[in-house]
Order: C-alpha cells, then sequence, then structure tokens
C-alpha cells in the first residue's frame, strides 16, 4: 500500500515567522475602532454645521481637543497598565495654583514659581504611585483620596492666600511674557489660528507612542496591565513601572496648569473636577481597555480630537450645548462594543 505525500513546509521554515496579512495587522491595531468613529463624526458635522468645515474651525477643533489630548496621553499609558488616576483633573488646577501663589507671594520670577510647581507636581504623582504599591489598595480609593484632599487643599489654601477663591493676577511679574510663550502663545497660519498646545499634545503623544513601542519600559507598561504577578515573576519592575506612570500623569497636568495659569493671568481654586472623566473617556474611545494592557497613545489623540470635534460641531450646528454630554456617553458605549468586536475579530483571525 503507497501513501501520498501532502505539501510540506519548506526545510528550515518556522511557523513563528509566518508573515502577517495587511487585514490582520489592521485588525490587530487597538485605535481602529476610533479612528472610524472620528471618521463618523467628522462627516456628521461637516453635513449638520456650515461653519465646521471653515479653516477658522480647525484651530478652535484642535484646541479644544489639545487641552484633553495632553492629559489623555499618559492616562492612556496608566490604563494600559491597569491602573486609574481620579486625581488628575484637579492636578492641573494645583499645577496651576501653585505656581500663581508662589510666585505672587514670594515676589520672585514666575518661573520660580513654575519650577516649584513642577517639583510639587510630580512629587504629588509620587505619591499616588507610591501609595498603590505599599497599601495594594486599589487605584480607585487611592486616587479618589487624593482627588478629595487636592479638592479641598485648592480651594482651603486660595482663600486663606489670597482671600478669594481665586489667584492674583502675575501678569505684571518678571518672567511671565516669556513663560507665556512657552505654554500659552499661539501662531496663525494660513489663517488659522494655532495654540502651543496642539504642539505639546503632539510631542506627547510621539514620546509616548515611542516609549510604548520602542523601549522597554513600554513591554513592562504592557505586562503590567495584562497580569501583574505574572510579569513579576519574570522580573518586571512593577513598582517602579507604576509610579513611573503615574509621574508621567503628574508631568502632563503640570504643563496643562501651566497652560490654564499664563491663559488667563488668574486660576479659579475650584476648576478641574470633573476632567479627570474626560481623559479617561478619550483613552476608552481610542481603544483602551478598562481591565489594562492593551490600548495606544495614538489612540487617545484620536478619542481627544473626536471630543474636540464633537464639542465645537454642537456649537457650530448651533444646537443646545446640553446635548454634548448625550453624544459623550453615546460615543463612550459605541467605541467600547466596537472596541471589543475589532478585539475580538482579530484574536480570531491569529
Amino acid at each position: 500500500m503507497s501513501t501520498v505525500a501532502g505539501p510540506s513546509a519548506p526545510a528550515g521554515s518556522d511557523e513563528r515567522l509566518l508573515r502577517t496579512s495587511p487585514l490582520r495587522k489592521l485588525l490587530g491595531r487597538p485605535e481602529l475602532g476610533s479612528v472610524v468613529g472620528a471618521a463618523a463624526v467628522f462627516i456628521f458635522f461637516s453635513i449638520v454645521a456650515d461653519s465646521f468645515l471653515r479653516a477658522s474651525s480647525l484651530g478652535t477643533v484642535l484646541y479644544a481637543a489639545s487641552t484633553i489630548g495632553i492629559m489623555a496621553a499618559p492616562v492612556a499609558l496608566l490604563m494600559i497598565g491597569g491602573e486609574f488616576d481620579l486625581s488628575a483633573g484637579v492636578l492641573v488646577t494645583s499645577s496651576a495654583l501653585i505656581s500663581s501663589m508662589f510666585s505672587y507671594q514670594m515676589t520672585a520670577n514666575v518661573w520660580v514659581g513654575v519650577l516649584v510647581s513642577l517639583l510639587v507636581t510630580l512629587a504629588i504623582g509620587a505619591f499616588n504611585g507610591f501609595m498603590l504599591t505599599r497599601t495594594k489598595l486599589p487605584s480607585f480609593i487611592i486616587t479618589l483620596g487624593t482627588f478629595l484632599m487636592l479638592t479641598g487643599l485648592n480651594l482651603g489654601f486660595t482663600k486663606l492666600i489670597s482671600g478669594t477663591v481665586s489667584t492674583k493676577s502675575i501678569a505684571d511679574m518678571e518672567g511671565f511674557d516669556s513663560a507665556r510663550q512657552v505654554f500659552a502663545s499661539q501662531w496663525t497660519i494660513g489663517g488659522v489660528e494655532l495654540k502651543v498646545t496642539i504642539l505639546w499634545w503632539a510631542v506627547l503623544v510621539a514620546i509616548a507612542t515611542w516609549i510604548l513601542l520602542r523601549t522597554r519600559f513600554g513591554n513592562w507598561i504592557f505586562a503590567v496591565g495584562g497580569e501583574s504577578d505574572a510579569a513579576r515573576a519574570v522580573g518586571v519592575p512593577v513598582i517602579r513601572t507604576r509610579i513611573g506612570l503615574y509621574l508621567g500623569v503628574a508631568f502632563a497636568a503640570w504643563v496643562s496648569g501651566q497652560h490654564l495659569l499664563f491663559s488667563f493671568d488668574v486660576v479659579q481654586s475650584g476648576e478641574g473636577v470633573g476632567n479627570e472623566l474626560i481623559y479617561i473617556i478619550a483613552a476608552v474611545i481610542g481603544g483602551c481597555l478598562i481591565t489594562g494592557g492593551y490600548g495606544s497613545a495614538i489612540g487617545s489623540a484620536v478619542g481627544a480630537f473626536i471630543f474636540g470635534m464633537t464639542s465645537k460641531g454642537i456649537v457650530y450646528a448651533e444646537w443646545n450645548p446640553d446635548w454634548f454630554k448625550f453624544f459623550l456617553g453615546a460615543m463612550l458605549l459605541l467605541a467600547t462594543l466596537l472596541n471589543a468586536w475589532v478585539r475580538k475579530r482579530a484574536e480570531a483571525t491569529k
């Protein structure tokens, strides 16, 4: 009896080296769902709002997106690492208040207050990471406590020092103009006004993407978010990784806080409450999973861009702005469902 041999793999071939089709690569991208959603939102508001496609509107949309995107990028990395930061919104305000009040009370160059604010803001981020790793409590509880403490400190110290709920003007102090150029300047290109926050946003997203995809620390982030105990077992420095992620959120909060201060000169102590949810929403719309271990910084940028288009598109369409929260919630649900479907399809094609 004879047998017929079927086609065999070439000698020396390795199934691990098989090429992945472009479709599989595309379905495996975390930001695929958000890109589809961004295209849909763009087309929708292009139809219902005549002024949405004007060149001047582009700068406004990008500015709205950048103020969220600056924070959404490090928040996305933190979520990929399996953690949350509910204090991120008020930390932005804390950063601005520290710069303003220190400079005013010490009659120092504004840049001294800016640097002091950086150190304090990073210390708060390190505190979140340290408490998380030492107490083993969920990040939800740790950062909720920080959120409440910062909310009280922002209001209490501002009223104690300034006598009101807002800071004093520092516009006439030395260094203010140069600091404004760094954190709150703008340019006009082709009739479009572009804020410097757009540049900060692009740089932070590029750095975050490089860290995730090209560095050992990026591998650690995915490993810690996927399964921290397994990551620790293979030598991943889980504690250092988590603290580093919180420091990243703190740095972005410092940048956003300085923009807030040097854009408006004075800061209201109650600002920032609730913004932490918007940062998380932008990251989730961009493809990050609540459970961690999956997502991208580019996706968070797309999520922030969707936020910018929606918030300004409603205004250009002359609708009641109360509808914004409805659209934001609907996009969150749709994006989460779409991301889950995309991930299942990607796993099925492997």
